[in-house]
């Protein structure tokens, strides 16, 4: 019986073209969890150091510099859009510390032991949902869509209940804050992924690779701040 080699020749270089691809995919994938881990540690180094210095806690919380400080990481994400990427990736790392500055209260309001073991909680909980997007085959196009309206309605509400201070509705927000942002780990991890696929030059991938973990830092965080909200023992 005689052998097809040309079959032969082109599954052979479809398998290699594929083992090729899927290693870029984790390489990619690498980058975007080694940016998000590097901004989370930066964040966690910024919040205790200024935490733990009374002079610079003190500058900054009971003084209007802290609407500076939490509103200017919104101005730097909306700038990172028209930005080249080594811009974008320096204002990722001023965005990150100003974040770390800004959630520093929690070290004030909460037990160290409580955050150390509600950040571990959010990891299991941020992991789990990210693997879920990154194996799963089905599409989260339309439950991200979902879940970007639940995020709108949830910041409304966090708008009211500055005004209305209600523990019933910090409650709520806070359950389905988790819930949200759990999602939302999901779907950005399944966009990610898919975004390499799309075969874009390496200046697109790097500045790709930044942009998402944009997106992972600010779920990891604000699942954090809503697991700690409500697992949180306060001092």
């Amino acid at each position: 019986m005689a052998t097809d080699f040309s079959k032969l020749n082109t599954a052979r270089t479809g398998s290699v073209d594929q083992a090729v691809l899927d290693e870029g995919l984790r390489s990619y994938m690498l980058k975007v969890y080694n940016y998000m881990a590097s901004g989370l540690a930066l964040s966690g180094i910024t919040a205790a150091i200024t935490a733990n210095t009374p002079a610079i806690y003190n500058a900054v919380f009971g003084t209007p510099l802290q609407w500076v400080v939490m509103l200017a990481p919104l101005g730097l994400l909306f700038a990172m859009g028209r930005t080249s990427t080594s811009t974008t990736k320096i204002l990722y790392w001023i965005m990150v510390a100003l974040f770390g500055v800004s959630i520093s209260y929690i070290f004030q309001v909460y037990t160290a032991e409580s955050v150390v073991r509600v950040f571990f909680i959010t990891a299991a909980t941020f992991g789990s949902a990210s693997l879920y997007g990154y194996v799963t085959k089905r599409d989260l196009t339309g439950f991200g869509s979902f879940l970007f309206m639940g995020l709108i309605g949830i910041i409304i509400a966090m708008v009211v209940n500055i005004f209305m201070q209600s523990t019933m509705m910090h409650f709520v927000i806070s359950v389905l804050g988790v819930l949200i942002f759990t999602g939302l780990t999901a779907f950005d991890t399944q966009r990610i992924k898919s975004q390499y696929y799309h075969g874009h030059s390496q200046e697109v991938l790097e500045r790709g690779a930044i942009m998402g973990a944009v997106s992972m830092y600010l779920n990891f965080l604000n699942l954090f701040m809503m697991l700690l909200s409500l697992l949180g023992n306060r001092n």
